[in-house]
């Protein structure tokens, strides 16, 4: 995302450094992927959709080395996984390297409320900054359409006698909007009169948490695509039976407003290193990664692929080894596990940060035995990565606030953990900053390949999560309520027990508590409830309470956001 810097206000801003950028033709981006213009399909100048054909016709091509970007637990500071992926990225040309870069789309919600848009930041972000940030190529509004067009056939299919027999009470799609709207998390539908439909309790959710989106990122095909909407899982009978958005007859349709959806775009860093952007599956109850469909394009583009996990390695990261990996098939060569002092002396739990206010001088005076302190972090997600047996490379964003004896005990802590550590001034310096990290990276990288999944997915659905709970988040144990037991049996009744697991929980915790700052011991994970999302491939475990629709800050960045006196937007972050 948009990490701002101490030294930010030396510096244009985002906006501002991308206007300036000397942007280059999208065919010449796509060559030196290795992609003809005639597997392009330009949105405008600078943007294009890479045909699906591009699998076929790049397989025969050498495959590159892949690199998972992920980082500590975040905190309200940011650590900037987005931009140190595309600075790694542009620092391999620095090496004599060619890489391409995968991230995930933006969603409106954050653009327009606290957080910002999903281009990186300072000198390494992704152009044209406004199309990536607003709408793009559309993908996120068809994501909306596909999906509400299921809620509004099942519906009509409740007003129309319920043929399937759904328990109206055990609905478990609802619908999707890409804006944070908190009035909407929980509404009434069908009131009026009776051919307004069946009143019933539901709400919206933001379209990164739609299950389509998620089916977007892990597709690999178009008729894969057609297979996995029809698998959703819609709701249940009041025999516990799954009910299907194919027998509601809603697949095909939906399909078609995916049709171009799910072409990867084709984008480019300030440096002209070739980025695809495609999907946004939200980070706490999803996949958080960026699409398959990119990966199996990327692969094949250049001498290394650098992809981005949302939220830390117990999220994203794990997700992406566990879930996204096997389905691509592709095994990680390298991870790159992003922090910065302040985060790490955030993670001593020494110091209260609220996002948006000013740092308290503690917080940036000289203190390396705090950063050991918070280093407890640091070492349990370099743990995470391990266990998967992926090499990693600490990457310390560099702030002007540091101190080298700061920068120190980060190498000391990644040291201690078999990892090696470099120094990035990616933001300020672009490419050139993170030469370090790119040379560490490569070296890594080159080490034979023992990556692994975690399970087995031929586990129960409860020793998957208990396996991810004691041994990536470090609980003592699952406690599971009545509830969520119940839906286990239900979700293993209908043959949904093969499945990969993905926990959802706080992103603000290694542990299900946001409060619980380092690497948390002695708690148990509560799973409160589970849920299907078949089509996507994955059953996921709410482990407390879980928000898929955010609310609008007091004062959100859309007060911030106009049109000046040129017609040029303003205010965009």
């Amino acid at each position: 995302m948009n990490e701002s810097h101490a030294n930010s206000t030396a510096l244009p801003t985002a906006l501002e450094i991308a206007r300036a950028a000397k942007i280059k033709p999208i065919v010449e981006i796509a060559e030196q992927m290795g992609l003809p213009a005639s597997m392009l399909e330009p949105y405008g100048s600078h943007v294009a959709k890479i045909s699906l054909d591009a699998t076929d016709y790049l397989k025969d091509r050498p495959k590159a080395k892949y690199v998972v970007v992920t980082a500590i637990t975040p905190t309200p500071l940011g650590e900037g996984k987005t931009t140190t992926t595309v600075g790694l990225g542009q620092a391999f040309a620095h090496i004599g390297k060619k890489a391409t870069i995968a991230i995930r789309q933006a969603s409106m919600g954050p653009t327009f409320g606290i957080k910002g848009g999903a281009a990186g930041g300072g000198y390494s972000q992704v152009i044209p900054f406004e199309t990536l940030n607003l709408h793009l190529t559309g993908d996120g509004h068809a994501v909306t359409a596909a999906h509400n067009l299921c809620s509004a056939m099942l519906d009509n299919h409740l007003h129309f006698g319920n043929d399937l027999g759904l328990d109206l009470h055990n609905i478990s799609w609802r619908r999707v909007l890409d804006v944070n709207d908190r009035a909407l998390r929980n509404i009434v539908l069908g009131l009026g009169t009776a051919q307004d439909g069946i009143p019933r309790q539901s709400g919206f959710d933001i379209t990164a948490a739609s299950e389509v989106m998620a089916i977007l990122g892990l597709t690999t095909s178009l008729f894969d695509l057609r297979k996995r909407l029809g698998r959703i899982v819609v709701g249940y009978t009041d025999k516990g039976t799954a009910v299907t958005a194919e027998e509601l007859g809603a697949a095909g349709a939906m399909t078609v407003l995916m049709k171009e959806a799910i072409k990867p775009n084709l984008l480019q860093t300030l440096e002209g290193t070739s980025a695809l952007v495609h999907a946004g599956p939200f980070g706490n109850i999803a996949t958080g990664n960026s699409s398959v469909i990119a990966d199996l394009i990327g692969i094949h583009s250049g001498d290394y692929l650098v992809t981005e996990s949302g939220f830390g390695a117990d999220m994203g990261a794990e997700r992406f080894f566990n879930i996204k990996c096997r389905t691509s098939g592709l095994a990680p060569d390298a991870a790159v596990v992003v922090t910065t002092v302040r985060a790490l002396k955030a993670h001593s739990g020494n110091h209260n940060i609220v996002a948006g206010r000013e740092l308290s001088p503690q917080l940036l005076s000289e203190n390396p035995d705090e950063v050991h302190i918070g280093g407890a972090n640091l070492r349990k997600q370099l743990e995470n990565v391990a266990k998967h047996g992926v090499p990693a490379v600490v990457a310390i964003n560099s702030f002007p606030s540091d101190f080298a004896s700061e920068h120190q005990a980060i190498r000391e802590i990644a040291e201690s953990m078999g990892a090696t550590a470099a120094v990035c001034t990616h933001f300020t310096e672009g490419g050139r900053g993170a030469t370090e990290l790119a040379e560490a990276v490569a070296e890594v990288a080159e080490r034979p390949n023992k990556f692994k999944v975690l399970y087995s997915t031929e586990a129960t659905l409860r020793e998957k999560i208990e396996i991810i709970a004691t041994e990536v988040y470090g609980a003592d144990g699952v406690d599971f309520s009545a509830a969520g037991s119940r839906q286990i049996d239900v979700a293993e009744q209908n043959g949904f027990g093969d499945l990969p697991v993905c926990i959802a929980k706080t992103h603000l915790s290694i542990s299900s508590d946001a409060s619980l700052k380092g690497a948390p011991t002695g708690w148990r994970l509560p799973v409160r409830e589970v849920r299907a999302s078949v089509g996507a491939g994955f059953i996921y475990a709410i482990c407390g309470d879980m928000g898929t629709m955010p609310g609008l800050s007091r004062h959100p960045a859309a007060e911030r956001i106009d049109i000046d006196a040129q017609g040029e937007i303003v205010g965009l972050s």
